[in-house]
């Protein structure tokens, strides 16, 4: 244990001396993340000294979504938010259908040994946009405020609406629909996940927001415990929904935009001590739970990607994520280099890693190969948005000064 705590810390504390550095190049902090993970876990070094199973990954990479989605929405801009809500509207609404449908019909052709059902899974698990690897976009400020506030808004929400639809997949796969059948599943799911998760959020949020507003006009937050609050109330709207059985996800990223709201007469100053020990915990936590995926996942991985897998993989993000944003945002008056950058800007992580973990451990038949498929697109999504987010990030805004 002291081994693998040691390993960890030791490398926190240099990766963190130069973060500053390394986001400045091409290569993104979760590519080193995930490059340390697989030098020393089996596949490398082997220092890793615990016995990392399924259930540590998918715990580690909920917390950290809950918190990163909650933090970022509290940060958002409200003012551009109203201006801006129509576009993640269209990418929410029409963008996210198209992209699982589309999903579904390009893997129906290239998986002929998988079920419809499980490719509708598969198409739904990799669907959802990953707030914490897209950050290096959402918070470049040298990018247009439309195209961060829509992106983050994308991400915050997609993965929560994906929740049953994934479960209403999954379910119909194992043949456990029950005496209702699939339309009322279907409304159930929604209803529980979407609206416990909404309900949650909000009535959390607003008391514990009031509480800090009172307690910062009385000047009873010491310096100390003032950066406390946001990660106990992030993890507090995650925790409850989940445990209600509701969407912990759509739980934390309404609070935290409940909180942009309430808080926006705020000074930026005060607001930002709030958030700023949230955001380190959610970059620590990022951090961790790509080490351990690049150990315990990718090692094992590597070698078992096949040809069908990896061209769906690279399809799943460009194709069928790109051409259904792009259509979605016909009409928008957005630029064609906007709709792009939107469209390729959609990295797969914290939220598929989730996914493929409850499938996996659902006993789904087609499982062993669903999952290879979606850590092979998680991989290359890595990869891929690791090495563009900064230069086209800075010709993107470049043009459009």
């Amino acid at each position: 244990m002291y081994e693998t705590l040691a390993v960890l810390a030791l490398f926190v504390l240099i990766y963190s001396s130069v973060a500053g550095a390394v986001e400045r190049t091409r290569i993104s902090g979760p590519i080193v993340y995930t490059c340390f993970g697989l030098l020393i876990g089996p596949a490398g070094f082997d220092l890793l000294a615990w016995d990392t199973d399924r259930e540590l990954v998918r715990g580690l990479a909920e917390v950290t979504l809950a918190l990163v989605l909650f933090t970022d929405a509290a940060g958002a801009d409200v003012g551009v938010l109203k201006k801006t809500s129509g576009v993640p509207a269209r990418l929410l609404l029409i963008g996210l259908p198209l992209t699982i449908a589309l999903g579904f019909g390009i893997g129906t052709v290239l998986f002929d040994n998988l079920s419809l059902l499980g490719i509708a899974v598969l198409a739904t698990m990799l669907a959802p946009t990953d707030a914490a690897l897209g950050k290096a976009v959402v918070t470049n400020e040298a990018v247009p405020d439309e195209i961060r506030q829509s992106l983050n808004v994308e991400s915050g929400l997609n993965d929560g609406i994906c929740v049953p639809v994934l479960l209403l997949f999954l379910t119909l796969a194992l043949d456990k629909a029950g005496d209702g059948g699939p339309l009322l599943l279907a409304v159930q799911l929604v209803v529980e996940e979407i609206g416990i998760g909404l309900a949650v959020g909000l009535l959390l949020t607003f008391p514990a927001i009031r509480l800090l507003q009172i307690a910062h006009h009385r000047q009873w937050l010491t310096r100390s415990w003032v950066q406390v609050p946001i990660i106990a109330l992030a993890l507090s709207c995650f925790a409850v929904a989940q445990y209600l059985g509701g969407s912990g996800f759509i739980a934390a990223f309404s609070g935290g935009l409940l909180m942009a709201f309430m808080d926006r007469h705020l000074p930026t100053a005060v607001k930002d001590e709030y958030l700023l020990a949230s955001e380190g915990t959610g970059d620590t936590l990022a951090l961790i739970t790509w080490v351990i995926f690049g150990s315990a996942v990718v090692g094992q991985a590597l070698g078992h990607f096949s040809w069908p897998i990896l061209l769906y993989a690279g399809l799943s993000l460009t194709v069928i994520r790109m051409l259904p944003v792009f259509l979605s945002l016909a009409g928008s008056g957005m630029d064609t280099e906007g709709k792009l950058f939107i469209g390729w800007f959609g990295p797969r992580g914290l939220a598929s890693i989730v996914f493929v973990v409850l499938v996996v451990n659902s006993g789904l038949p087609d499982g062993g190969a669903l999952a290879m498929t979606v850590v092979c697109t998680i991989v290359l999504s890595v990869l891929g948005h690791g090495v563009t987010a900064n230069p086209w990030a800075r010709a993107f805004a470049s043009r459009h000064s």
